[in-house]
């Protein structure tokens, strides 16, 4: 995708956007693996036992998929607030949400060092969005 006619500021609050649903994706697996094992509404979290391994992955991996959007969206707020607009940037912005799309496959997938790698790449994102913002104040 040609991302050069977007604004810095379009990318950022596009890929906040693009996490936010990257939480769900991984809980897409998780719900056809419940009712394939028969969801019982009454008791939803008893299920879990009742998965097969791969969509205890996928549940685990939306749970910590939770966690990393908190901080990425901490960290894309604050480059947007502080209007930070560089190649950097927008790298960091794409590659967050592309190293979660692979993070969550490859943790359903049982792919660990994949994950891992994954899980690296978005918290190298993260930690340079925030470290340019902070960075551009102390100017």
């Amino acid at each position: 995708m040609n991302f050069a006619n977007l604004s810095t500021s379009t990318i950022l609050l596009g890929s906040i956007a693009v996490a936010a649903f990257l939480v769900y994706f991984p809980y897409v697996v998780v719900a056809i693996t419940r009712f394939q094992v028969g969801f019982d509404i009454s008791a939803p979290r008893a299920t879990f036992d009742k998965l097969p391994d791969y969509g205890k992955r996928a549940s685990w991996a939306h749970q910590n998929s939770w966690e990393a959007f908190i901080l990425y969206s901490a960290a894309a707020l604050m480059a947007y607030t502080t209007h930070q607009d560089s190649p950097t940037v927008v790298n960091c912005a794409i590659g967050f949400t592309g190293a979660r799309l692979l993070y969550s496959i490859f943790y359903i997938i049982n792919f660990p060092i994949g994950r891992s790698l994954m899980f690296g790449v978005g918290s190298v994102a993260i930690f340079t969005l925030m470290s340019a913002s902070i960075t551009s104040t102390m100017n």
